[in-house]
């Protein structure tokens, strides 16, 4: 089993960058699929970003402004936000996804998640 810690979250005016950290235990994210989903207060959870052994992808609303990246040594993926909006506002959560299978975008495809990070960004 996987256990993932998100951090990196706060408070941030519109403009403004913050970096994201997924940090796992029990098992290492080298081979794994790992997304950050964000949930709005009133909205589903929305995918926002994953890397996997393929490539890099992201959410329309986010490309060209986060940047998803990984360091094995540390176990860890990392999400940097640039150019925040007020509408990025959301907890923040990353996921593990054990299968071989291509990148997933919904939330129940993956099998691990943390416990979710917040981002405030104000106006």
């Amino acid at each position: 089993q996987v256990q993932l810690v998100e951090s990196g979250g706060g408070l941030v005016q519109a403009g403004g960058s913050l970096r994201l950290s997924c940090v796992a235990s029990g098992r290492t994210l080298s081979s794994y699929t790992v997304g950050w989903f964000r949930q709005a207060p009133g909205k589903d959870r929305e995918f926002v970003a994953a890397i996997s052994w393929t490539g890099r992808y992201y959410t329309d609303s986010v490309k060209g402004r986060f940047t998803i990246s990984r360091n094995n040594a540390k176990n860890t993926v990392y999400l940097e936000m640039n150019s925040l909006k007020p509408d990025d506002t959301a907890v923040y959560f990353c996921a593990a996804d054990t299968d071989t299978g291509g990148v997933q975008t919904t939330d129940v495809a993956y099998d691990y998640w943390g416990q979710g990070t917040q981002v405030t960004v104000s106006s």
